[in-house]
């Protein structure tokens, strides 16, 4: 994630009463999922003179304490996640932080990005903090265990302790400390990336404040961001621009969150000062400039316009977002919905000479590119936002993590014969490790969305929501994506009025919908939703059929390198482990993606095949297992990456010319 190019340029349920108050008083209308407000709008007293301006959005997302997970691979990868979020120590998270506030540290440093000199160029010290906040939050927010709450408030008490002995709102743990930031807002030559660091701390107080209901966290982010305006404050247009040079993650999106939460306009104007001018101009025209870009720098700035837009109501925000997402999503991901190589964006024309490296698909793009997509569903709920979700999901996001020891990766390269390589629990704290901490303890937040009359069901995942408005619970049964179809129960003490919304995926010919056993719709219309209104009564059923077929993934600037879907997963080859030591796979240092476990082996190739056939492929004795037959007429087992694990793999395939 991190762009050193650039920077050495520029070197039970939760309680909800009173976080349901505050966020009621700041025209809240949907209680934060994930890791982004709902669409809420500023009190009206603060936006009297641009209310009509503001966005209302479409769709609201539930509560993630509202859904509840039942037992499934991403329930697994949930519990996986709480356990390690257990396993850390936040007083070791916390050492560089009290250290420079002149406070004696509680326990020993970790390692990694952290503490190892090896990394001290980047300046990340302190990122992992404040992912860590984010996901004690949302796993708080998902489970109700009070442990998480425990931890959150805790590390905001700590923190205000720093602020208070150092007599600055400013909390870091940047080996030289205050000095870092000074320095570059006197715009000198810096290495690292401050803001970016910083960015993680403020979102990982934003969550605890919201999701957590953590007064503590509240009190350290206000103050905290009242130091980032006034730090801020003297620099020109220009010097804020150049020092945007630098990779400064989302903080016009914390800054957009914090007017939302405050009304506070200085917090709205130094949002807007934090949206980089030179990214935001040629995509609110439509030109795609990414090419050579740090890909992850830009995302969370991405986001950033987004909210923007949300609560200015400025249409060249969200033509940015809009266009960013259909450039990248479209035309320069791969089939797992995966992008770039080696961090950066590349040319489209080029995918053939990136497509088989082992640095390609950076994790946390992944995580950024869902929570843009969902940002924009909301406001337009369209399928195809919610395709491209379910893809990412399956093929980058589940498949990111070892489901043995809960540790996930960075890249997620296509190199054929490599394997899937993950971090050590405490000394390679990455970007992704921090996102890691973050994705897997929020799969409940995009299963569900509903407006006034509609619930819209997107993702087929063994879960319940509670629908408060319509005194409702609705349970969904489902073997997905083992057996295409999911079955839904309706729970509500009376006849209710309403209509859910059935996604028919566009990879699916057909959908076809059962209510009490009984045929109540059928849809030829890949790519839209199935509606289905009536009064509803407690225990009515609903079903869902789709088709699940092979399919062939090109790209036109290179049609003979193909990778096999299934639905919406893509199948990878399973090449086993020739060559390959125990334990091979847990690794420190990311640096060395590509050289990890790269002992001599020849991955197989596929013969050619016509553009509009899978070839040989034929269904094994497991559900979502296949054979194919290699140019040397070798067998080849196939099975969803996202399964993938311990063992070499292939998901994109050179085919060999016929002779």
């Amino acid at each position: 994630m991190i762009d050193t190019r650039v920077a050495g340029r520029k070197a039970g349920r939760p309680a909800g009463g009173s976080r349901r108050a505050f966020l009621v008083s700041a025209g809240a209308h949907a209680l934060m999922a994930g890791t982004m407000l709902s669409t809420a709008r500023p009190a009206a007293a603060f936006v009297a003179d641009s209310r009509a301006a503001i966005p209302a959005a479409r769709l609201r997302a539930f509560d993630l304490a509202d859904v509840t997970l039942s037992d499934s691979p991403f329930l697994h990868a949930q519990h996986k996640t709480e356990a390690y979020l257990l396993a850390l120590q936040p007083d070791r998270l916390l050492h560089n932080f009290r250290v420079n506030a002149g406070l004696k540290p509680k326990a020993p440093v970790y390692g990694g990005w952290e503490s190892d000199p090896l990394w001290a160029d980047i300046n990340c010290h302190g990122h992992t903090l404040g992912h860590y906040l984010s996901g004690c939050a949302l796993a708080y927010r998902s489970t109700g265990k009070r442990e998480y709450k425990r931890r959150i408030d805790h590390i905001a008490r700590e923190l205000a302790e720093c602020q208070q002995a150092a007599g600055s709102g400013l909390v870091c743990a940047f080996p030289d400390g205050a000095a870092l930031l000074a320095t570059h807002l006197r715009g000198d030559p810096i290495t690292g990336v401050p803001w970016y660091t910083l960015h993680k701390v403020f979102a990982g107080l934003r969550d605890g404040a919201l999701l957590a209901d953590s007064a503590p966290s509240r009190a350290a982010l206000l103050r905290f961001a009242d130091w980032a305006v006034v730090a801020t404050r003297s620099l020109d247009d220009a010097q804020f621009e150049t020092m945007l040079e630098t990779e400064h993650g989302g903080m016009s999106e914390i800054f957009a969150d914090l007017y939302v939460m405050t009304g506070n306009a200085d917090y709205r104007r130094t949002a807007e000062r934090f949206a980089q001018k030179a990214v935001l101009a040629p995509l609110a025209k439509g030109r795609d400039t990414l090419d050579g870009l740090h890909a992850n720098t830009q995302l969370p700035k991405i986001i950033g316009y987004q909210r923007l837009w949300e609560v200015t109501g400025k249409s060249d925000y969200h033509d940015a977002s809009r266009f960013f997402w259909r450039t990248v999503a479209l035309t320069r991901s791969f089939a797992t919905g995966g992008h770039g190589d080696n961090e950066h964006f590349f040319p489209v024309a080029d995918f053939a000479s990136h497509v088989f490296s082992a640095k390609g698909s950076e994790t946390c793009c992944q995580h950024n590119m869902l929570k843009l997509t969902r940002a924009l569903f909301l406001h337009d709920p369209q399928v195809a936002y919610a395709d491209y979700y379910e893809r990412t999901l399956y093929n980058g996001i589940l498949a990111s993590q070892d489901p043995d020891s809960g540790m996930t990766t960075y890249f997620q390269g296509a190199r054929p014969g490599y394997m899937k390589l993950y971090h050590s629990p405490e000394d390679s704290f990455w970007c992704c490790t921090g996102t890691g901490m973050e994705n897997h303890v929020k799969y409940r937040d995009s299963i569900y969305f509903h407006d006034d009359d509609a619930l819209y069901v997107n993702l087929f995942i063994p879960s319940a929501v509670t629908w408060k408005d319509k005194a409702a619970r609705v349970t969904q049964t489902t073997l997905f994506p083992d057996v295409p179809t999911t079955s839904l129960r309706w729970t509500s003490a009376r006849p209710t009025v309403a209509t859910i919304k059935l996604r028919h995926p566009r990879w699916s010919r057909t959908a076809i919908v059962l209510v009490n056993g009984t045929e109540a719709a059928r849809s030829t219309r890949p790519g839209s939703y199935v509606d289905v209104a009536r009064t509803w009564r407690s225990g009515d059923t609903v079903e869902l059929r789709l088709a699940m077929d092979v399919a062939v993934q090109r790209n036109p600037v290179a049609p003979d390198i193909v990778a096999f879907t299934y639905g919406p997963l893509v199948l990878a080859g399973a090449l086993g482990r020739e060559g390959l030591a125990p334990g091979a796979d847990i690794i420190v240092n990311e640096r060395k993606y590509g050289a990890y476990n790269d002992t001599p082996f020849t991955a197989p190739t596929l013969p050619a095949m016509p553009n509009d056939t899978p070839g040989t492929l034929t269904p094994g004795t497991r559900p979502l297992e296949f054979t194919t037959r290699s140019a040397d007429n070798q067998p080849v087992r196939l099975i969803p990456y996202h399964r993938i694990a311990h063992e070499r793999y292939a998901t994109y395939w050179q085919l060999t010319p016929p002779v």
